[in-house]
């Protein structure tokens, strides 16, 4: 986690069905991948289609975020990896425990890899959208490694989230305008593009792309590696 020495300023969107002018901390649903907070992207188009998941219409909302004094807690930063990522879905998202490998591997990965996330203003890193959340659960299970998880990841370009999850951070947020979205045009493209990740993934991960180094969920657990 970084606190920010710089005068940067964030732009952020957030896709809903109404107009947010004031989001309200502690308002939400606690078992989203960070937890309870306000969750936005840097991407307006992936924001339209976030407004938009029926053909209903919705609208993106805009707002602007002084970084400087915020601690920001990024996934995609170096020292992070994906089993960090996966730790804190763990955490917060609830999901079907369907096999004994992926029960052990929860409480591994929430032992060894967990981030307490609330200790910041603001967490950054992938969605894990329902292609995403997947994905995660097909490493988990052991039916893909690592390193396609890494791959599968940058499928679809399904982006990232900025979370807003402080009171100082609520403070800080300022609405700047928002703008109608047709869902009849949006909500096509939101599908497509989960079509797409999901694709990717069939072709390119379950085809059998396994390299001889590839590390998979019950190496982890056996304590074979990292």
């Amino acid at each position: 986690m970084r606190v920010m020495s710089s005068n940067s300023v964030l732009t952020l969107y957030h896709g809903s069905r109404m107009v947010v002018r004031h989001p309200r901390y502690g308002i939400g649903n606690p078992f989203n991948d960070y937890g309870l907070g306000f969750y936005c992207t840097e991407f307006i188009d992936l924001a339209r289609e976030w407004a938009c998941p029926e053909l209903l219409s919705g609208f993106v909302n805009e707002y602007h975020l002084p970084m400087k004094g915020l601690r920001v807690l990024d996934l995609d930063a170096p020292n992070y990896s994906s089993l960090n990522w996966i730790a804190v879905l763990l955490a917060h998202r609830k999901f079907d425990i369907t096999t004994p490998v992926m029960a052990r591997a929860r409480d591994f990965m929430l032992e060894r890899y967990a981030i307490c996330v609330d200790e910041a203003d603001v967490v950054m890193g992938y969605r894990a959208d329902d292609s995403y959340f997947s994905f995660a659960r097909a490493f988990l299970d052991n039916r893909i490694s690592l390193r396609q998880l890494e791959a599968a990841l940058r499928f679809g370009e399904l982006g990232r989230q900025v979370v807003i999850k402080s009171p100082r951070a609520f403070d800080a947020l300022a609405f700047v305008r928002e703008e109608s979205v047709d869902g009849s045009i949006w909500h096509p493209k939101r599908m497509s593009r989960d079509r797409r990740a999901r694709n990717d993934y069939k072709d390119s991960v379950v085809s059998g792309d396994v390299q001889p180094d590839d590390i998979f969920m019950i190496d982890l657990l056996r304590g074979a590696v990292l």
